[in-house]
């Protein structure tokens, strides 16, 4: 039976056939996925692309602001007639993840008692985003991606993907991701968790209920404001605000980089679950790739698909040393690309015109192959 209708096309729901079992144990009876799709699928099923989201980011990729997207998509330019993810030619599909608020089941989704699942809700891994992910394939009938597509979070689930489902995995793109979270990240990501957990309004995770206002939105600004600052370079803060104050103010006033992140935590506060924000939050601290599968090194060994890893120069949250150790592991990787930008760890997002060749590079080689060999690239289960 279809758990979908149109899969192709538009943003789309779906619930999956089965319960979900994390790696803790805990099962999630039900589990809806929202998600969006651009192009067509092909009739061999053999053109589709999966585009996975960072942190706060969500299924929507390309497209402008609108009801339920309050900006515009966060990759805009890399999807669309004759753009680097030409959907005259690939069908991409880019789902919420698991335990976000976009959509798919997360702290926020009614349980079957008709309450939010709050503090009931189950500790996630990026493994369990990506059988989530998987399940959602299987519904959608895509027994093996063209690409695979992800950079911060969303290259956490990619590189996931590609170790545990490498038959399903047709070519791999990472950039400023890492194959497991770092000391330095766990400790900014714990702190960050620990501002929401300390605002009264969190109230064990259990606030749902409540009026809108009494939710821990300062403990999420505030995290917002800690995040912020790690996806920026200190050569762009400085250039840009140095020491000045907002202009209006007065000498007594916030600098303007104060308000520069009152405005981003502002901008968050208004769209984003903080209950999400915890679950991906420790979705992230729990990635390791090697976990359980004898080290990082042995886990990527398993990939085998072609594969471009790149970094972006100024990054301090995802230092270049991380998408090195990504690029020497994989078989298929080639040398590290360089992204070069001022922007920090946000450079993945906004230095596109860098970007998009490489992405371009990755899927021109992967389908000179299918040329080459059009026996080896047949989709399948």
């Amino acid at each position: 039976m279809s758990h979908t209708s149109q899969p192709v096309g538009g943003p789309r729901s779906l619930t999956l056939p089965q319960p979900l079992r994390t790696e803790s144990g805990e099962v999630l009876p039900e589990v809806r996925v929202g998600y969006e799709t651009w192009g067509r699928l092909a009739p061999d099923r053999s053109n589709a692309v999966l585009v996975l989201h960072a942190l706060t980011g969500d299924s929507h990729v390309s497209g402008p602001a609108g009801p339920g997207h309050p900006t515009p998509g966060w990759w805009d330019e890399l999807i669309g007639p004759g753009r680097t993810l030409d959907t005259d030619r690939y069908f991409v599909v880019a789902p919420n993840a698991l335990g976000g608020c976009g959509g798919t089941t997360g702290p926020g989704s009614l349980a079957a008692d008709g309450r939010a699942w709050g503090s009931r809700f189950p500790r996630l891994t990026i493994r369990d985003q990506v059988a989530a992910e998987a399940a959602t394939a299987d519904v959608l009938g895509i027994g093996r991606w063209a690409a695979v597509v992800g950079g911060s979070m969303g290259g956490m689930r990619a590189v996931e993907w590609a170790v545990t489902h490498p038959a399903r995995v047709g070519a791999l793109f990472l950039v400023a991701t890492t194959a497991a979270a770092s000391a330095e990240q766990i400790a900014w990501c714990s702190t960050q968790v620990r501002a929401i957990r300390d605002d009264p309004g969190w109230a064990g995770g259990d606030y749902h209920s409540r009026p809108a206002e009494q939710g821990p939105w300062r403990g999420l600004g505030l995290a917002r404001r800690i995040a912020h600052v790690t996806y920026r370079s200190e050569a762009e803060l400085a250039a840009r605000f140095g020491r000045d104050r907002q202009p209006g103010e007065g000498p007594d006033g916030r600098y303007a980089v104060e308000s520069y992140l009152d405005h981003h935590a502002a901008k968050l506060t208004a769209r984003f679950d903080a209950g999400s924000y915890v679950s991906l939050t420790e979705a992230m601290n729990s990635h390791d790739v090697g976990r359980g599968r004898g080290g990082v090194a042995a886990a990527l060994a398993r990939i085998s698909a072609p594969t471009v890893v790149a970094a972006v120069d100024s990054d301090r949250l995802y230092p270049p040393a991380q998408q090195q150790t990504l690029a020497d592991g994989i078989p298929g990787a080639g040398p590290l690309r360089v992204v070069t930008s001022s922007y920090g760890h946000d450079g993945f997002l906004i230095e596109l015109d860098q970007v998009a060749p490489l992405l371009t590079e990755l899927l021109d080689r992967v389908g000179a192959a299918a040329r080459r060999h059009p026996t080896t690239t047949a989709t399948g289960r």
